[in-house]
């Protein structure tokens, strides 16, 4: 069969080394760093990648001292005992024909600990500690520290590092003006403040010579005010060139900009036009990034001559195998990344552990890989319920060697997925559903839709064992008018397409109410030109480059299609269980298209007028055409009961089991869970 992705697989020779194809893992931290065993857990998880046939592996940032940490006792390499430590990784890397490059990264004062240093005395907006600004000799100090932290790199059998020079980290911060208020060799003009990563480059590649893979990850686009201006980027790229640079790997954005980047709301390559204007620029290669996360979007991309290279991260979090897939024709069969953040960059910013909310194995390969090996006797399996839970369980059970059949009452797969694709920003859940689809069609699973399910039907198929995955039913709202016709509940809603007023009033400010907000006010991304184009203006991003940071000085705003008001019972800042990583661009999203959100209000009564609610004391009427009820949901489980009385074994899995929030991270890990130890 011939190649589908001829550009993503042809390879990118460096001289001294050849890389098999053009695609890049791109760094992640992901917490294994810190684990206890961690470097064996690390090992199993790049190698899995490398196996999976990606061209080059960057490890997630390791500071090259101390104060560089990303938070106190994170990853560095400081020693040869340490460094040694590391050939554990790169040797399951190289066994399974990949290279890899240990990412060279000081926070800077994005430290989270005292001893954080910068350019300036200048504190972040997302930190608590102020830095120290370095001294001259502590500057140069710095230098030796990457070069040594570079050898090191190269005793632990590393192919490369990459020097970790944007996302508004220690070497970023040396380049703007923003943060960099020096006024000795490092500070002032432009020159000046770019002497650092330069003299940095420099030493490393005079260090270790000329057949070692120095990536140096330029910012192309801070998103931040007083942040590189074009001409200042293109300059830095040629001086890095000259320095013995290999390889520029784009950086898309300051941790510090109001601009998502690689949520899901983030329409596909949405950043690849910047990688584009610096082609032709320099003679090395370029890689671009963010949300790439299908081979056809990757090899386009480089089709289009947007970038020599492809980067992507939470891709191989989602499937290891993902390069494979592509070469053999199968991307079909991929476990497609949706941008969630709920598994990878949720969990490390609250010191936990990365995984991936659509491949539960993700970090744990060590943990799973021993689940694999216990002996287990195959069973006849029924699953009641095809959503989130009843899917993972199914798609996990039979390949596993279990007869699994899956029965549910609607005719289609996926559940409340179904309605979660509906909304802008969530399109990525349509990935999800077909890799789930191709899933249960190769592991020969017997699907059943239009099937309700009762005690004859369970007793007829005569399975070992059932799984009960049958997912939740909103919760009514129990107040006087609540049954008028213009109150809808959230289900009805997605459901059913209905089409509301002009006026609208949300009840409860969890993620359900905010999505539905969302549906209403923004259609689904359409992954094309003009998609890209209008999340760039929408968010004030100025693609001709004319301000520093690529900022536009004022955003355009358009009248919103709904009036919306979004309402909680608690005090304090609606949606504050959303993500931590996304929950801000929700709130922002809403804020700019007119949302009120209030809270600490009790519901009163609904009238033909709209709601009545009562706020410290006082009695007020919401005036709207239509009242959406978000206001939770209740496990739907009556199916356990008979199945009980009948002495039928059963499992219950998902929200069938715990309906308090909707949480599809943990019931697809409870059930790949419960699929190994059945």
């Amino acid at each position: 069969m011939e190649q589908s992705f001829k550009k993503l697989f042809q390879p990118v020779d460096l001289g001294f080394t050849v890389l098999k194809n053009r695609v890049l893992m791109g760094s992640m931290h992901t917490g294994l760093e810190e684990e206890k065993g961690g470097y064996d857990k690390m090992a199993a998880f790049y190698g899995e990648r490398a196996k999976g046939g990606v061209g080059l592996i960057v490890t997630g940032g390791v500071a090259p001292n101390f104060s560089g940490w990303v938070s106190p006792f994170s990853i560095k390499l400081t020693s040869k005992r340490v460094a040694r430590k590391h050939k554990v990784i790169t040797k399951a890397v190289h066994e399974n024909d990949g290279k890899i490059c240990l990412q060279i990264l000081h926070s800077g004062r994005y430290g989270y600990h005292p001893f954080c240093v910068a350019p300036s005395k200048i504190k972040s907006p997302i930190s608590r500690f102020t830095p120290r600004a370095l001294s001259t000799s502590g500057v140069k100090k710095t230098i030796r520290d990457f070069v040594r932290c570079a050898k090191l790199a190269q005793l632990g059998g590393y192919d490369g590092v990459e020097i970790m020079g944007s996302e508004g980290y220690l070497i970023n911060e040396f380049l703007v003006t923003k943060t960099n208020k020096r006024t000795d060799e490092y500070g002032g003009s432009y020159e000046n403040r770019m002497r650092f990563p330069i003299e940095i480059v420099k030493a490393i590649r005079e260090e270790l010579g000329e057949n070692f893979i120095i990536i140096y990850r330029l910012s192309m686009i801070d998103l931040v005010d007083e942040g590189s201006t074009w001409p200042e980027v293109v300059t830095l790229a040629k001086e890095i060139e000259k320095a013995g640079t290999n390889i520029i790997n784009t950086g898309i954005g300051w941790h510090e900009a109001r601009v998502p980047t690689i949520a899901t709301s983030v329409p596909r390559g949405a950043f690849s036009w910047v990688t584009e204007r610096l082609m032709g620029e320099v003679n090395i290669p370029l890689v671009t990034t963010n949300r790439i996360n299908t081979p056809e979007k990757a090899n386009e991309i480089i089709e289009n001559g947007h970038a020599d290279m492809i980067s992507m991260a939470r891709p191989f979090l989602a499937d290891a195998d993902f390069m494979n897939k592509a070469k053999d024709n199968k991307s079909n069969e991929i476990n497609t990344c949706i941008g969630c953040n709920q598994a990878c960059l949720d969990h490390v910013f609250k010191q936990q552990t990365a995984s991936c909310l659509v491949n539960p194995r993700a970090c744990r390969e060590v943990e799973f890989d021993e689940l694999e090996k216990k002996s287990r006797k195959s069973k006849k399996l029924l699953v009641v319920g095809a959503g989130p839970a009843g899917l993972a369980f199914s798609a996990e059970a039979s390949r596993l060697g279990h007869d699994v059949t899956l029965v549910d009452k609607s005719s289609e797969i996926g559940g409340q997925f179904n309605l979660a694709k509906k909304v802008a920003g969530k399109e990525e859940f349509h990935e999800t559903l077909r890799y789930f689809s191709e899933t249960l069609k190769n592991n020969k699973v017997d699907v059943r839709l239009n099937t309700q399910v009762d005690l004859d039907l369970v007793q007829s198929l005569n399975p070992d064992e059932v799984i009960i995955s049958t997912g939740v039913v909103p919760r009514q709202l129990k107040i006087e008018g609540a049954d008028l016709p213009h109150v809808i509940s959230y289900y009805d809603l997605l459901s059913k397409d209905i089409k509301v007023g002009k006026n609208v009033v949300i009840i409860g400010a969890g993620g359900i109410g905010f999505d539905v907000a969302e549906y209403l006010l923004h259609d689904p991304i359409s992954y094309n030109e003009e998609s890209t184009k209008s999340f760039l203006k929408n968010w004030g991003v100025d693609t001709s480059y004319k301000n520093g940071g690529a900022l536009l000085k004022s955003k355009d705003s358009s009248s919103p299609r709904h009036h919306i008001t979004l309402l909680q019972r608690k005090e304090g800042k609606l949606g504050a269980n959303l993500g931590k990583t996304t929950g801000w661009i929700h709130r922002a999203t809403l804020k700019k298209s007119g949302v009120k959100m209030i809270g600490g209000l009790s519901y009163e009564k609904i009238t033909k007028e709209g709601l009545w609610v009562n706020k410290k004391g006082k009695s007020e009427l919401i005036p709207c055409d239509n009242i959406i009820v978000c206001a939770g949901q209740l496990p739907l489980n009556n199916l356990k009961t008979c199945l009980d009385e009948a002495h039928i074994k059963n499992h219950i899995i998902g929200g069938a089991r715990k309906a308090a929030e909707l949480d599809a991270k943990a019931a697809i890990e409870e059930a790949t869970y419960l699929a190994f130890s059945i």
